[in-house]
């Protein structure tokens, strides 16, 4: 299976998504945090870094979980082109 190149709008979107994560993480272990949603590290620093700007529902799904965050929230800040935050 090819996959598409990703749109513009999705590689800002998935920094979104990273910002968003990282700043709800604070000052929690990377490690714990991945470890307590079920994830590699390695994949929620991806994440975090918008390496990977679609990651799966089930990954962020469980970590906003582990963070407190809504997904109804993380939604609207990520859907938010003028808050990038890093």
């Amino acid at each position: 299976m090819v996959r598409l190149p990703l749109t513009p709008a999705e590689v800002e979107r998935g920094e979104r998504l990273g910002a968003v994560l990282r700043r709800a993480r604070g000052t929690r272990s990377m490690l714990q945090t991945a470890l307590d949603a079920g994830v590699s590290p390695e994949t929620l620093r991806k994440i975090e870094s918008g390496r990977v700007a679609t990651p799966a529902f089930p990954t962020i799904a469980a970590i906003a979980d582990v963070l407190g965050l809504s997904l109804d929230t993380l939604w609207s800040e990520v859907n938010q082109p003028e808050r990038l935050v890093s």
